[in-house]
């Protein structure tokens, strides 16, 4: 019992702890690099719901309701609503989600984009939007 109950799991977490630090401690994402404001982690869907950002898939249609992820289509369904917000051309939005794809895969899965990952490109290529003007004060 004393093996299963703890020595097993301190070991485990030791092993995590060393070879996947990042995954182990949730995936944390920052503001500003690695010392800006812990602002939500990868693997969770964050609840987005201003006009300017990029918002997660809606509850009913992920099945835990805590999917991070969007389709390459629903980004690019929610470009003209954001451009519409910020005044950040159309173009400039589809370069940045075509910079944003991950894959299922290597080559050939399944295209998606991760929501945090997006918004926090969006602040960071659009700095003059997302940290000067109020209530769009982003930036640390």
């Amino acid at each position: 019992m004393l093996l299963c109950g703890l020595v097993f799991p301190l070991v485990v977490t030791g092993f995590a702890q060393v070879l996947l630090h990042d995954q182990a401690n949730g995936s944390l994402a920052n503001l500003n690099g690695t010392n800006g404001r812990k602002v939500g982690s990868y693997l969770v869907a964050q609840n987005f719901s201003f006009p300017f950002f990029f918002h997660s898939r809606n509850v009913t249609l992920s099945a835990s309701g805590v999917d991070p992820d969007i389709t390459l289509a629903n980004a690019l369904s929610q470009i003209p609503r954001i451009s519409g917000a910020t005044n950040i051309t159309q173009g400039d939005l589809s370069s940045l989600v075509s910079q944003n794809i991950e894959r299922t895969s290597l080559f050939f899965g399944d295209e998606y984009l991760n929501v945090l990952r997006l918004n926090l490109a969006l602040i960071h290529n659009f700095q003059t939007t997302y940290c000067s003007t109020p209530p769009l004060s982003y930036c640390e």
